[in-house]
């Protein structure tokens, strides 16, 4: 303040003031000297009084203006000086300038808020944001609202390039009405404030419009009041629409049944919470199920002012409990149908569910597996490697490797378990998965198809030695035959040639039963009488099963005739009779029954399987242990054998079953009532009248032929004694034979000859080229050419490995006699000629 009353001092125009106060007395003074003049008497003048009178009036006036002009500024000079006091003790900023801007006073706190430099204190709002155009136009229209309308213009908040909030006032001032004050106020705290506001009230809002659950609220007049924007999509509604006030919650309400949602009993209940279910119509019609949950608001006097409430949409929930529903209905479709076992175990390996496959599996029912440990489902010596999996299993998230172990029962099962951990929240509710997948019938065929490498090399060895014995035996009963053809009867040599003859042919018939074993044997089927087959074989079955067990054969009068392979039907009747005497192990009784047997078509009492017809039955009972109900179904299965292993190869009763289903006929297993067990063996009549025919015809071929014959021979042979036994027996009865000892040979042998070959016979297994191979080479020339095969091995084994037409091709099986070798030559010639 004594600053400005040092400014004031060096102001002319308060000089000014002084003078004029000077001269106005004088001119007072001078007017009352006058004026008292006049009033004691004295005469003056008219101009005298003229100018006495202007002087007095110009005195007054002046002394007028003085007093007035004086008060007035020094009324403003006070005031000034008071709100100078006001605006500097004010702890907010306080800016005095004119109406056109200019700078005439600033407390500290203002050029505080501004950070103004000591330099620079005299700076205006409109100078500080002059570089910020917004700010500045703000200021600019705040300005001329206070000068014109001569109150604020509003308030205006501006952000400063240092961060900060300001919020600015100005207005007129009346007893200065040249000036305008400025307030200035920090805001900063405020606008964060507002903004954390802001913020809250905008995630407020997105959650409640964008909550997985609709809100409402109504007014006691049941008028929605807010709803968000899930529950008006829902609705087919903009939330607008909703959010106006004035439509009636019961208007989007479906009344179907008196168990939803009452508005009036909602507004009228004592308790301040609902939940239930309502029906809502969407603006299409459509209906929407939900669950709402209400909560009523009333007032200090209990009155009901309205209410909020959460909606649940059930649609969708509805959807999704069916597809959980679905989900374990085919999970537990899937866990009660698996044809692998499954287990469900608690961490510690206590089985908590088990599928009907384990079940079947173990043999055990369902009370019994759950709640068990699983060790105790496997052998003792399985024990510890599965407890040792299960730890594993724990402590890995891996599945562990699979364990093969044994399963406890009564029959002995093996299986593989594959075990996985199944992850609870806790590490106690974790749970293990086992997967049970039963291997028995591997670990079975494992072992039978070791035991059928053992039995094929065992027949391959069989049909080797029984292919170079047959050459052997060729030779020694075809010599024979030559020497008995120049010994007779009553030659003391001829009775012991005849003897190594017989010896011979006991040696072929061992041959045969090795062919037999390695399945290497041609069948050769021939109508038999059954009733003689089995009294031929009486002494050797009775030798078979031992003194301890009897042996009965019944047979049928008139027993109608069949057509099998003779030899091979009795290895039938010899395997049957083995079988039956280890299942007695003991004394007991084996019956062999024949009978004929018609089965009309739907006769009942036999098997479906068997067509009507006229059959030859044959029974072969024994009173031994029986067969198992649940292994009778496999007893014909190959390698099936209910013996240990090295007892038997389970091929006797799968060849039984191959041998009389390639006869045409069947056979089945059954137990006895009392005790035991019956094969039955239907075999299909053979024509009676056909077999006397074909019976006369042969007699009559066999009675009259003539062995004898012409032609020309080629007989290729790699065994020389064979070839030279061969090549004798032809050139006896009148053949022209060429010999050869191999296929390249008898290609030579073949063009060298000028003549006609009528006849070529051959071995099948020979070194270089083979027999089918000198075949197929000499055809090629000549078509025509009648072809004989001899060989050791069965006919069966080369015929379905020839590439070329074999159905004019004849075969003689080693050993053979020199009748037979002259038999077949004739009947192959002949049936040229014919």
């Amino acid at each position: 303040m004594a600053q400005q009353v040092n400014r004031r001092r060096r102001n002319p125009k308060f000089f000014m003031g002084v003078d004029a106060r000077q001269l106005a007395a004088a001119f007072f003074l001078v007017a009352a000297l006058i004026v008292i003049s006049a009033l004691l008497g004295r005469e003056l003048s008219f101009i005298n009084i003229v100018i006495l009178s202007a002087m007095v009036v110009s005195a007054m006036g002046l002394g007028l203006w003085y007093l007035i002009f004086h008060g007035l500024r020094q009324a403003a000079s006070g005031n000034l000086d008071l709100l100078s006091d006001v605006i500097a003790t004010s702890p907010e900023g306080r800016l005095l300038t004119t109406k056109d801007g200019r700078f005439v006073y600033a407390n500290a706190a203002y050029r505080k808020l501004l950070d103004l430099p000591a330099r620079d204190d005299r700076q205006t709002l409109a100078a500080y944001f002059d570089a910020d155009e917004q700010a500045r136009e703000k200021i600019e229209k705040l300005l001329k609202a206070a000068v014109y309308d001569g109150t604020t213009g509003g308030r205006i908040d501006i952000k400063t390039a240092s961060g900060r909030w300001l919020s600015i006032l100005a207005h007129a001032i009346d007893v200065l009405p040249d000036n305008i004050i400025w307030y200035v106020t920090e805001t900063t705290r405020q606008h964060r404030l507002e903004e954390e506001e802001r913020v809250a009230r905008e995630k407020l809002s997105e959650y409640f419009n964008n909550a997985p659950v609709g809100f409402y609220s109504l007014d006691g007049d049941g008028n929605l009041q807010f709803a968000n924007r899930i529950f008006a999509d829902w609705l087919g509604y903009q939330q607008e629409e909703l959010n106006e006030g004035h439509l009636p919650f019961s208007s989007l309400v479906v009344k179907s049944d008196d168990a939803q949602l009452d508005l009036m009993e909602v507004f009228s209940a004592d308790g301040p919470l609902y939940e239930g279910e309502l029906t809502l119509r969407r603006r299409d019609g459509t209906q929407l199920p939900v669950h709402v949950t209400q909560t009523i608001v009333r007032d200090e006097n209990d009155a009901v002012l309205g209410s909020r409430s959460v909606v649940r949409e059930l649609l969708q929930e509805k959807e999704w409990r069916e597809r959980v529903a679905n989900a374990e209905l085919h999970f537990r479709r899937f866990f009660e149908a698996a044809p692998i076992g499954i287990l469900l175990l608690d961490a510690k390996g206590v089985v908590l569910e088990a599928n009907p496959a384990f079940r079947a599996l173990t043999g055990t029912v369902l009370n019994k597996a759950v709640g068990s440990h699983i060790t105790e489902l496997v052998e003792d010596g399985d024990r510890p490697q599965l407890q040792q999996k299960l730890m594993e299993a724990v402590a890995s998230d891996m599945a562990a490797p699979s364990l093969e172990v044994k399963l406890q029962g009564a029959t002995e099962r093996a299986a593989s378990f594959y075990i996985s951990a199944i992850a609870g929240e806790e590490p106690a509710d974790g749970r293990l998965l086992v997967h049970v997948v039963d291997t028995s019938v591997q670990r079975s065929l494992e072992v039978q198809f070791a035991q059928s490498q053992k039995m094929q090399a065992v027949g391959q060895l069989a049909g080797g030695i029984a292919h170079d014995f047959n050459n052997l035996l060729t030779a020694m009963i075809g010599f024979c035959d030559l020497l008995l053809l120049r010994h007779q009867v009553g030659d003391p040599s001829y009775s012991d040639i005849n003897q190594i003859k017989q010896n011979a042919n006991r040696a072929a018939g061992l041959v045969r039963q090795l062919l037999a074993f390695s399945r290497q044997q041609t069948l050769r089927p021939e109508v038999t009488d059954l009733t003689d087959v089995l009294a031929e074989l009486s002494n050797l079955l009775r030798r078979l099963i031992g003194e301890a067990i009897q042996l009965k054969i019944s047979h049928a009068r008139d027993l109608w005739l069949v057509k099998v392979d003779r030899g091979q039907f009795e290895q039938v009747v010899i395997n049957l009779a083995v079988n039956a005497r280890d299942a007695m192990s003991g004394d007991g009784l084996l019956s062999f029954e024949t009978e004929n047997l018609t089965i009309a078509p739907g006769q009942k009492g036999f098997n479906e399987l068997i067509p009507p017809g006229d059959y030859i039955l044959v029974k072969v009972s024994d009173t031994g242990t029986g067969i198992p109900e649940d292994v009778i179904e496999k007893i014909f299965d190959p390698f099936f054998t209910t013996k240990k292993v090295g007892e038997g190869t389970g091929l006797g009763l799968s060849t039984v079953y191959g041998i009389i289903k390639q006869t045409g006929g069947y056979i089945f297993a059954e137990n006895n009532d009392d005790k035991g067990t019956t094969f039955n063996i239907y075999l299909p009549r053979y024509a009676e009248e056909a077999r006397r025919a074909d019976a006369a015809e042969i007699s009559q071929h066999s009675a009259h032929r003539d062995l004898t014959g012409k032609g020309t021979i080629l007989l290729v042979e790699d065994e020389d004694p064979v070839r030279l036994f061969a090549a004798r027996a032809l050139e006896n009865k009148g053949y022209t034979v060429l010999q050869a000892d191999s296929g390249e040979t008898a290609l030579e042998v073949a063009e060298g000859h000028d003549g006609k070959i009528d006849l070529l016979i051959t071995d099948v297994v020979m070194p270089i080229m083979d027999g089918p191979t000198l075949v197929k080479n000499i055809l090629g020339k000549t078509p025509d050419l009648k072809v004989i095969f001899i060989s050791g091995y069965a006919e069966d084994a080369f015929r379905k490995d020839l590439d070329f037409d074999v159905s004019k091709i004849d075969f003689l099986p080693k050993p053979f006699s020199l009748k037979e070798i002259a038999t077949k030559v004739k009947e192959v010639l002949v049936r040229e000629t014919n």
